[in-house]
């Protein structure tokens, strides 16, 4: 699998609405911050973590930008 969360695979943010990927998105951001913040006072420990994190925020972008032009679909209330 590729470097990030396991939560947030594809496959996985294919199946939260478009409200859920928003809120991930914020949650994401305040985490990015928060390990940057550690990383300019000395304390981050897993510097990977930043690559991960940054990776998730580009990858729920892209969700996001994909409904937006159609290319993929948010999930109906049905699912």
């Amino acid at each position: 699998m590729a470097i990030g969360t396991k939560d947030l695979a594809p496959s996985e943010l294919d199946a939260f609405d478009d409200d859920k990927l928003v809120a991930e998105l914020k949650k994401s951001k305040e985490e990015l911050f928060n390990l940057r913040f550690q990383s300019a006072t000395g304390q981050l420990e897993s510097h990977g973590r930043l690559k991960a994190v940054r990776r998730d925020i580009a990858r729920i972008y892209t969700i996001l930008r994909e409904r937006e032009l159609g290319i993929r679909t948010a999930p109906t209330a049905s699912e």
